[in-house]
């Protein structure tokens, strides 16, 4: 089974990219959808997230509770450590299991801490990376998700810069025009990976 590994920078596009893969014929494994299970009532995480931080970071629903966690996180960087080190190898564990049962000609698997963790080398077999302009990362990610300039940029600032992820990936689509623009390139790489899995 050829595995991509599709990453890039907050508000790069990376979602975008991935549905239009998953409706051209390639499976995708969403990390952070996995995430969010793991972190919803009855997730395998919250014991460990209890215990590590306390009563304060969960819901009263029993989930976790995503405004004071990113607010710790974001200021703290042994404690984001600390909650990387519960998350990381579970939705890790989790991404195996559904690569080996995964039926799609290939796979992508949307990891935005791909080469910051480095959990995935044994899984993945190429790096795409969805690249953009620093200041188009801060208008999609600022409008999408109504946080802040300076907490886009705490976020920028916590994972791999723009020319490490490049210098990195095996390919890239630049994703700093519109959406037609997105999709030429995706069809393009589906062709290529197409082959590629028709190959391997």
């Amino acid at each position: 089974m050829l595995v991509i590994g599709l990453t890039g920078g907050i508000g790069s596009g990376k979602t975008s990219a991935a549905s239009i893969f998953s409706a051209l014929g390639a499976g995708v494994i969403d990390t952070d959808e996995i995430a969010h299970e793991l972190t919803q009532p009855g997730g395998r995480s919250l014991l460990f997230i209890r215990r590590a931080f306390g009563e304060k970071y969960i819901t009263s629903e029993g989930a976790l509770n995503r405004k004071e966690m990113r607010n710790l996180v974001f200021n703290d960087t042994d404690a984001r450590r600390k909650l990387e080190a519960i998350l990381h190898p579970l939705i890790r564990d989790e991404v195996s299991r559904r690569v080996e049962l995964a039926q799609a000609p290939y796979l992508i698997v949307v990891v935005p801490l791909l080469l910051e963790t480095g959990h995935y080398r044994g899984i993945v077999q190429r790096v795409l990376v969805v690249d953009c302009s620093e200041g188009v990362q801060i208008s999609r990610a600022t409008a999408r998700s109504g946080m802040d300039e300076q907490a886009v940029r705490a976020i920028m600032a916590a994972q791999v810069s723009r020319d490490e992820r490049l210098g990195q990936a095996d390919d890239v689509i630049v994703n700093d025009a519109d959406l037609p623009n997105l999709e030429r390139q995706v069809r393009a790489l589906h062709k290529k990976y197409m082959t590629l899995a028709q190959g391997s």
